[in-house]
């Protein structure tokens, strides 16, 4: 994607938040800026029990709602960041961001689910927004609130002890800022603590790291320990670490291809919204912050800094 000049810094125009789902889960918004990837786990941990299709109010019903048990299921996040840059893979995407919003749907269909080699095939597609009052936004050179909105559909394929997880991308930007780019990514995740995983993505057109060339990414990560709080509540501590296979960190002053792209630690609360009744589906509100040290290119994308904080809070709905 185009490099743009805003003020007197290099403003990094680029694609964001590449959505990637767990087998038979909602999607979970994945390699995204670094909190987002934290902060989606709130779907995947959403703790509130899905509640069966939205009826006619009834004065007193005779049995609980049954849960939802069908094939299909449609996530919906928004997500608020005041005050803090929107990254995507260690890269900021703002030089003075004010108030970043992003909303999200997904919508995931289970195709298989038995005692096979294949335990479960689910597909998922959606749509994810950033959009900005800052200076990727209404402040800056377009006027335009809406920054950026990517598409995707996944295949995710769950085995004895494996998922893995193919997802298409397609980055665009409603203003202006940057150029859509394409992208295809693979993720591995087996079932054990934590919730370790790898992810590859390939750029297939365009950029999303600034570089000229066609870059491939590799994140290695963990959903983290976690913890059971009072009334359902859950706190986990997400971890991840991003390199550049081929071209993918490159330096726009020495071309250099930096392997190393960023380290990221992050905090998460989610909180289920036990009023709502589950026949209205599983809400919650989260809250997360991260820490991010990053390599040299990514440093350089970041006014000089070593390292960032980022903080976000959101609410999350599935049904």
């Amino acid at each position: 994607m185009t490099i743009r000049s805003v003020g007197s810094r290099v403003s990094v125009c680029l694609a964001g938040a590449c959505l990637m789902v767990m087998a038979a889960a909602p999607v979970r918004a994945e390699e995204s800026s670094p909190i987002q990837a934290g902060l989606q786990l709130a779907i995947k941990n959403a703790v509130a029990e899905t509640g069966s299709a939205i009826a006619e109010p009834q004065a007193a019903p005779a049995t609980p709602p049954k849960p939802n048990s069908g094939n299909i299921a449609v996530t919906a996040n928004f997500e608020l960041l005041p005050g803090t840059a929107y990254v995507f893979r260690g890269i900021t995407q703002e030089s003075d961001p004010q108030i970043t919003m992003w909303p999200s749907g997904d919508l995931g269909i289970t195709l298989h689910s038995g005692d096979g080699g294949v335990k479960t095939a689910t597909v998922n597609t959606g749509v994810w927004n950033s959009l900005h009052t800052g200076s990727s936004g209404e402040d800056g050179p377009t006027g335009k609130l809406h920054y950026e909105e990517d598409y995707y559909a996944t295949l995710t394929l769950g085995f004895k002890g494996l998922s893995f997880a193919t997802t298409f991308t397609s980055y665009t930007s409603p203003n202006g800022s940057f150029g859509t780019t394409n992208e295809i990514a693979f993720k591995f995740s087996p079932t054990y603590r934590y919730g370790p995983y790898a992810l590859i993505a390939q750029e297939l057109s365009g950029g999303a790291d600034g570089g000229p060339n066609k870059g491939t990414y590799l994140e290695l990560g963990l959903a983290g320990p976690s913890w059971g709080l009072r009334q359902k509540a859950s706190f986990s501590i997400p971890v991840k670490v991003a390199f550049s296979l081929n071209d993918y960190y490159e330096h726009p002053v020495t071309g250099e291809d930096n392997k190393f792209g960023f380290f990221d630690i992050g905090v998460l609360l989610t909180v289920p919204i036990s009023r709502i009744s589950g026949s209205y589906g599983s809400w919650n509100f989260h809250v997360g912050g991260d820490f991010l040290a990053f390599g040299d290119t990514t440093k350089y994308f970041n006014n000089d800094n070593s390292t960032k904080g980022l903080f976000s809070f959101g609410i999350g709905f599935t049904y």
